[in-house]
């Protein structure tokens, strides 16, 4: 995952038209059920597939903000890592699952966190209940191990919106297998049902596109009300207390370089690379001008690609060169936002 994504927790909300897609494609009970959202972010997505049903929602997320966002739309919201919650085994109604497209880095080896969450949460979903499951299309391989064992009348559509297309997703509906029918599966069913996620992974953009009107639904069981419990640090907490620590205090000097005062002109006229140094490094930035013109400058490098075809041979060659830039955001008192490149 790119340094952005790693800020925003990889934050990447279903957009809402696929999320009332999704909706349509389950039957909720006229009885009371329970739902998960290991990932709840802000909680809309999660909100708009459970809508209309008497339910009550359960959520996790890391980020401090997001999760008291959810809080007006779920009736429990744990704030904190996923993998430090606890709660009763086969307890869930659905799980709806849209994690971190990243990698966990270990010691040993490295794996991804579609599979982590995945391994993490199932346990959680009652026999006959429903998950649905958005992630990279070609990602699903990698899961298919806790999929072919776990869950039947797997479907799996391709996600369509701007958005969705960009990061490839996908959405799976599966029901969980109860203990007597994963007894009676052969290891040749389980061998297609991964041979067949594979081969999913290798070509996602040739599934059938999520549909407004759904070709099946699946049924979600009724549920009880549960307790979720949190067994990790405070991590909010202990941020805000970690600088007023005396610790924190002596160890500060070693680990962060006191601020310079850049100010003075240089000795001799700047030349055009000297100036792309001093923008990248943050020098330049700051508050400039006055009245109407008073703005906030900051600049970042940013990478570009130039494309080019050629005919070689009867052939059409492609070329893509990637190159750096600078570009600069001003932000004026009255809300404008301007980009230069």
């Amino acid at each position: 995952m790119r340094l952005e994504a790693r800020l925003k927790l990889g934050f990447y909300p279903l957009p809402i038209p696929e999320a009332e897609r999704i909706h349509c494609f389950l039957r909720f009970p006229d009885q009371q059920c329970s739902a998960l959202d290991p990932c709840i972010g802000d909680g809309v997505a999660f909100a708009k597939i459970t809508s209309g049903a008497k339910i009550l929602r359960y959520g996790i997320e890391l980020d401090a903000y997001r999760a008291e966002q959810s809080r007006a739309l779920a009736n429990e919201v744990i704030q904190g890592n996923c993998f430090d919650a606890q709660c009763p085994a086969e307890s869930f109604s659905l799980i709806y699952l849209n994690p971190p497209y990243d990698f966990e880095l270990g010691e040993l080896n490295s794996q991804r966190m579609e599979r982590l969450f995945l391994e993490q949460v199932y346990r959680w979903l009652k026999p006959g209940g429903v998950l649905v499951f958005v992630i990279p299309g070609p990602r699903v391989g990698e899961c298919s191990a806790v999929l072919s064992s776990h869950f039947r009348d797997v479907r799996v559509y391709r996600l369509t919106e701007s958005q969705s297309i960009r990061y490839k997703q996908i959405v799976l509906f599966g029901v969980r297998r109860t203990r007597h029918e994963r007894e009676r599966l052969r290891d040749d069913d389980i061998t297609r049902a991964r041979q067949w996620f594979a081969s999913l992974a290798r070509a996602p953009e040739r599934l059938s596109p999520l549909p407004s009107e759904p070709d099946r639904q699946y049924p979600v069981p009724s549920g009880e009300p549960l307790r979720m419990v949190y067994r990790g640090l405070p991590l909010d907490e202990i941020e805000d207390l970690l600088q007023i620590s005396v610790a924190y205090r002596q160890a500060a000097p070693v680990l962060f370089a006191p601020e310079g005062d850049i100010s003075g002109r240089p000795l001799t006229p700047l030349h055009g690379g000297h100036l792309g140094l001093l923008c990248t490094a943050g020098m330049l930035n700051g508050i400039f001008g006055e009245g109407e013109t008073r703005h906030i400058a900051t600049w970042q490098s940013i990478k570009l690609v130039d494309r080019t075809e050629e005919e070689e041979d009867g052939a059409t060659v492609v070329r893509e060169k990637e190159r750096f830039s600078n570009e600069l955001t001003l932000v004026f008192p009255t809300g404008r936002i301007a980009i230069l490149r």
